[in-house]
């Protein structure tokens, strides 16, 4: 290898790590939005979680089976099964960033897009927000779930914003999805999904 050819593959090299990782992207979506573009909304808790090979053997998927405390929207019946990608099996591990995360027995508010038999989660981890509650059982707060490393878009100008979800009582998040669900549905929630 030539002095030069040497000099190009090492600043071929120096610009790739100098590059971003690259990170799932995703458009910004409201409450109102998620609201209307979900199938299903329920109130919940994380039962029952396992990993498997998809069908073809080339993803890990995770099936989540929340038993539903009540239903926000849609007919949940007294179960729902999330299934979305990434998890564990043996010792081999799959991770999809902007994903939402269960764990079992968690207490949570999701909004669900159904896909064949099983749902996902509307919005990725925009679509999910897991319950707090007091010591004591009197206050309950709905917290959103963080995007992590996912780069949120707006919808509309498709330049990078931050999520203007915070937390707030759980009574509050129900009377906010019924109070948007009264309403027309926006306009982007109203287009064909794929």
């Amino acid at each position: 290898m030539t002095r030069s050819s040497a000099l190009r593959v090492l600043l071929s090299a120096v610009v790739l790590l100098c590059l971003p990782a690259s990170a799932t992207t995703m458009l910004r979506v409201d409450l109102p939005e998620l609201s209307h573009s979900a199938d299903v909304i329920v109130h919940g808790t994380v039962r029952r979680m396992e990993s498997r090979w998809s069908g073809d053997r080339r993803l890990i998927v995770t099936d989540v089976e929340i038993q539903v405390t009540e239903a926000l929207k849609g007919q949940a019946g007294g179960t729902v099964l999330v299934t979305q990608r990434g998890g564990r099996v043996g010792d081999i591990g799959q991770k999809v960033s902007g994903l939402a995360s269960f764990s079992p027995n968690e207490e949570v508010v999701v909004f669900l897009e159904r896909r064949g038999s099983a749902f996902h989660v509307s919005g990725m981890a925009q679509g999910k927000y897991k319950v707090l509650r007091a010591e004591d059982d009197t206050r309950a707060m709905a917290v959103p779930e963080s995007t992590g490393e996912a780069l949120l878009l707006d919808a509309t100008t498709h330049q990078p914003v931050t999520s203007s979800r915070q937390a707030l009582p759980l009574s509050e998040l129900k009377a906010s999805i019924r109070a948007a669900l009264q309403q027309p549905a926006p306009v982007r929630s109203q287009e064909k999904r794929p």
